[in-house]
């Protein structure tokens, strides 16, 4: 593989590097400043390198998303977080491996094996998708709340969502950040309630709120990114 190929940071945008560098330097000084765990650093840096190649559309994201799946499980079990464990070692995981193989059968070109084609939903799939996600909200609330949960449609809404938008991830739709954004803040809101009330996990919450700035970015660059593959096609036929 030649040196071209495998550079991916070429492209980088000032803003992304700017983005990427400020948030990592925040995660470094409240880990130092507050006493936060290793394990806790690890995770907010491999998110963040993850969900910015995310935004970028480049396939090396499923790498450090590996990494950052296992650490992340691991910090919300001692949390108590079990809906976030399951959801991330049971589904989150095996889905990066998955969504590996599925964005290299889709790269732009040879020249750009980092680079995946992205795609939209049609108008009727997005009712359809919008519909099963309320029905399942519902149900599973439902039974959340007969096992005593606290918060159960808050609770199912955050899980479906996030199975929902994995499902769009891997698919490389760009509805995707639609659904991130909302995953993002209900999830900032339950780290915080976690860093308010024992003060640790502190580079977690800066992780999402880094995924929420980036999700916003992600679904301006993946509509650019559309946009500009729908011209490339209709200038080549």
């Amino acid at each position: 593989m030649s040196a071209k190929r495998f550079d991916l940071f070429s492209d980088w945008s000032w803003f992304e590097r700017l983005w990427l560098l400020s948030f990592t330097l925040i995660s470094v000084y409240l880990f130092f400043a507050l006493d936060d765990t290793v394990i806790g650093l690890c995770a907010s840096l491999t998110g963040m390198l993850c969900v910015v190649l995310v935004a970028k559309g480049k396939t090396f994201n499923y790498y450090p998303g590996i990494v950052n799946v296992v650490l992340y499980a691991f910090i919300a079990y001692g949390q108590k977080y079990y809906g976030e464990v399951m959801l991330n070692l049971l589904y989150f995981l095996p889905m990066q491996f998955i969504g590996l193989m599925m964005w290299r059968k889709n790269r732009v070109s040879d020249v750009r094996q980092n680079d995946v084609k992205v795609t939209v939903l049609s108008n009727r799939a997005r009712i359809g998708w919008s519909s099963l996600c309320i029905a399942a909200t519902i149900v599973y609330g439902l039974v959340l709340k007969q096992m005593g949960g606290a918060l159960p449609f808050v609770d199912s809404l955050t899980a479906i969502l996030s199975i929902l938008a994995m499902i769009f991830m891997v698919k490389r739709l760009v509805e995707q950040w639609v659904v991130w954004v909302i995953i993002d803040l209900f999830t900032i809101y339950m780290w915080l309630v976690a860093f308010l009330g024992d003060g640790n996990d502190v580079s977690i919450l800066v992780m999402w709120c880094a995924y929420l700035v980036n999700a916003v970015y992600g679904l301006r660059n993946w509509i650019k990114q559309y946009r500009l593959r729908k011209e490339e096609e209709v200038w080549v036929q």
